[in-house]
């Protein structure tokens, strides 16, 4: 598409440079943000090549002036480009909204610190672990804990001075032994801040100082033959040993990296992303984000791995993805797509999941469009008092031009879908002159001759367009290819106001809400556009010529238009100027009664 006179100068004055350019539209709004290693080169682009779809074609026609940035290189504009997004969330642009508020688990920093679930980060009050993506997940973890270690869950000023004083009585959780009681002294600063160390640990996804510990206990306690005691330190190893079995286990040599994966369709893109700490999966997270202008796959991650990672802290030196990434703003980070080991085992887990993500949501989809279908089918049906489910229905309508080369067009809908395979063209052979009721005779005899003939299923429904005229020769036709009986029959007239049934002098009149008239609309808007091609394809072949192609200032298209209508120049002479206007506009209704009258004129 090309750019107007004001774009060609802006686009003029970009330099070769790396930089972020921002299209703005109508009142002056930003409507996409992009970024380039050469801004003119890439901006040209946008109106110089001819392979856009249709979404860019749109954002093109749209762009009213253009804005940049010059910046120092890619990764910065790259981090440009991010932030401008987040700020102006541009109507053509994949919009990174601000996820949710995550929770995190809180260690705080008092004396006989507590673990405290919370969504609300205050520098201070203690290290924060996560956030989680998974509540669920979170609440095992801290159920795990505290089944092992007996934390406090009080919020008592333990300080030394308040306990000597004896300012505070256990309570409950003492009695009850998931506390130790520190608020009278009976448990040792000393043995709460080991259980702590290992608490720690098991946040950061590494259980082996606290399996060591309980192993040891246990042993020791064997020893000294208090096989109470050891059976529960065993029952708590048991418990660890379970929590790590649920946990995916990659690799205990492999530290802390990021495994990102995509994998899109038409509409959308899919990502995967694991957190890997200590050599467990600690973490993972699946989204879908809607296209806007057909992206990519690379132009679609590379800002998620920047936003994913933000919203879940993470601070890996090694991302691991599917795809080539462009530079990222992230300094002492690698980006690598490993093709062997076990961190191409991490990425093809990661890209399992996503590839299921994406499989899920297309069935899904398709679940809901086959739901769809068969409520519409069900509801032709009813409609009709059919006495079974509309799956294959046929449309028929024809038309000439002043009574030459008639022909006719059937679309075929199966599943209410089109099943364009089906459609078919006719060529009138046997009927002379415009003689809408006998052409409707010959092409329903022809079709269904045929598919009895190759032994094809025939349709549960078959419309044509037209009145009881076209109806009865419908119905005659199937009469006398003994099919009558076989397939219900219905007349459609007046822009779908009225259906005709046979041996009914009365119309049916369905609700104009119904799924059943807006199906038979659009049949029979496919039904016109059908016919009009074929019409088109024969006139541009030289074999068709009307006397309206003649009128200068008329288009083809309002020809077929106004001929497949009104079936003949004859009615379309007629027509007041009023009704003229209504149907081709004010200009093209003036040329057509000023041609009129010059014809109608008296020599």
């Amino acid at each position: 598409m090309a750019a107007t006179s004001e774009l060609q100068e802006q686009i003029r004055q970009l330099p070769h440079r790396p930089g972020v350019y921002k299209y703005f539209g109508d009142e002056d709004t930003i409507i996409y943000v992009g970024k380039a290693i050469d801004l003119r080169k890439r901006v040209s682009s946008y109106f110089t090549k001819q392979d856009h779809n249709k979404k860019t074609q749109q954002l093109v026609r749209n762009i009213r002036r253009i804005e940049f940035t010059i910046v120092d290189s890619e990764s910065d504009a790259f981090l440009l480009e991010n932030n401008l997004i987040k700020q102006h969330q541009p109507k053509y642009n994949i919009l990174l909204k601000d996820g949710k508020t995550y929770p995190y688990l809180l260690l705080t920093n008092e004396r006989f610190p507590r673990l405290i679930p919370t969504r609300n980060k205050r520098p201070g009050d203690g290290r924060y672990y996560g956030p989680y993506a998974n509540v669920t997940g979170m609440n095992l973890l801290v159920e795990l804990i505290r089944a092992l270690y007996p934390l406090r869950t009080c919020t008592y000023n333990l300080s030394e001075a308040n306990i000597e004083a004896g300012k505070f009585k256990v309570c409950l959780e003492y009695h009850l032994g998931n506390c130790k009681g520190p608020c009278e002294a009976h448990q040792e600063e000393e043995t709460y801040n080991q259980y702590i160390q290992q608490i720690r640990q098991i946040l950061n996804g590494d259980l082996r100082l606290p399996k060591q510990y309980f192993r040891d206990r246990m042993s020791q306690a064997a020893q000294d033959q208090q096989y109470e005691l050891a059976h529960q330190f065993k029952v708590k190893l048991d418990r660890l040993d379970e929590f790590q079995s649920k946990s995916t286990i990659v690799n205990a040599n492999l530290t802390n990296i990021d495994v990102f994966s995509i994998a899109s369709n038409e509409k959308s893109a899919f990502i995967s992303y694991l957190k890997v700490m200590n050599g467990s999966i600690v973490l993972t997270q699946s989204v879908e984000v809607q296209k806007k202008l057909d992206e990519p796959d690379e132009e679609i991650l590379a800002p998620l791995v920047m936003q994913m990672r933000e919203e879940f802290e993470s601070e890996s030196k090694e991302i691991l993805t599917n795809i080539a990434l462009p530079p990222l703003p992230l300094p002492g980070v690698t980006v690598a797509q490993p093709q062997i080991g076990d961190k191409r085992k991490l990425l093809e887990l990661s890209l399992k999941n996503v590839l299921y993500l994406r499989k899920e949501k297309e069935s899904m989809n398709d679940r809901s469009k086959d739901l769809n279908e068969v409520r519409i089918m069900e509801t032709i049906k009813k409609d009709l008092r059919l006495t079974e489910l509309p799956k294959h229905i046929e449309c028929f309508d024809n038309s000439n031009f002043q009574g030459d080369n008639p022909v006719a067009a059937m679309v075929c809908f199966r599943n209410a879908r089109p099943s364009k395979k089906d459609y078919r063209h006719y060529h009138i052979k046997t009927v002379i002159g415009p003689n809408d009721f006998d052409s409707m005779y010959e092409v329903v005899s022809r079709r269904y001759r045929r598919l009895v003939d190759e032994g094809a299923s025939l349709p549960q429904l078959v419309i044509v367009d037209g009145g009881k005229g076209q109806l009865s020769m419908a119905v005659k036709a199937l009469k006398d290819l003994n099919l009558w009986g076989q397939m219900a029959v219905i007349g459609i007239a007046k822009r779908l106001e009225e259906i005709y049934v046979p041996n009914d002098p009365l119309p049916l009149y369905i609700d104009k809400k119904s799924e059943s008239l807006r199906l038979f609309q659009r049949m029979r808007d496919e039904v016109h556009r059908f016919g009009i091609t074929f019409h088109r394809n024969r006139r541009d072949a030289g074999t068709l010529k009307t006397e309206l192609t003649d009128v200068k200032g008329l288009g083809p298209v309002t020809a077929d238009k106004l001929l497949l209508k009104f079936k003949s120049v004859k009615k379309i002479r007629e027509l007041s100027e009023a009704e003229l206007v209504t149907e081709v506009g004010k200009a093209k209704a003036r040329i057509l009664v000023s041609y009129f009258a010059q014809t109608d004129a008296p020599a």
